[in-house]
């Protein structure tokens, strides 16, 4: 199985991804831990610095797929050009692909989490008028898929993740 989390920054994608993977033992491959260590081999931040972020999950994911073994995949995932990625891994494999998409339908709430990150990571962390330029490049999932809203309890996002998984 390919499970895809996808959502605006600050909506809670990596949080359930983290938890799939304690619970099922699966891994996840994180396109912002991928970009942050590109940055910190001394490559200035860009287009292509995204675009390869994404193109190593893509081959990791597909090492594991090839062996039979389930993968998360935790990134923004906004554009059809990316999701194609995922797409064209779970027909290659024959598997399933399980997409959950993370919000947050209070905007307050989505503001305070944007402005209260810190990973530690080399890649600057958005602002909130980075996320708006995101929204605006979202397309709609047009395949059937799991929506988690962060404002509800964690704990209980995650259960209806792993229950979508299973």
């Amino acid at each position: 199985m390919l499970i895809v989390l996808s959502g605006l920054p600050g909506t809670g994608k990596s949080t359930i991804a983290d938890g799939i993977s304690h619970a099922r033992r699966i891994p996840v491959f994180s396109v912002d831990p991928i970009e942050s260590a590109i940055l910190d081999a001394g490559i200035p931040a860009s287009f292509e610095t995204g675009l390869a972020a994404y193109l190593v999950a893509r081959i990791l994911a597909e090492q594991r797929l090839a062996v039979g073994l389930t993968v998360v995949i935790d990134a923004v995932n906004s554009m059809d050009q990316a999701r194609d990625m995922w797409r064209k891994l779970a027909t290659k494999y024959a598997v399933d692909l399980r997409i959950i998409e993370c919000v947050v339908s209070d905007e307050q709430v989505h503001r305070t989490r944007v402005a209260n990150r810190v990973r530690g990571l080399a890649l600057a962390e958005p602002r909130w008028d980075d996320v708006e330029r995101r929204r605006l490049e979202w397309t709609p999932w047009p395949e059937r898929h799991l929506t988690l809203d962060a404002v509800e309890e964690s704990g209980a996002n995650l259960a209806r993740a792993l229950d979508y998984v299973e």
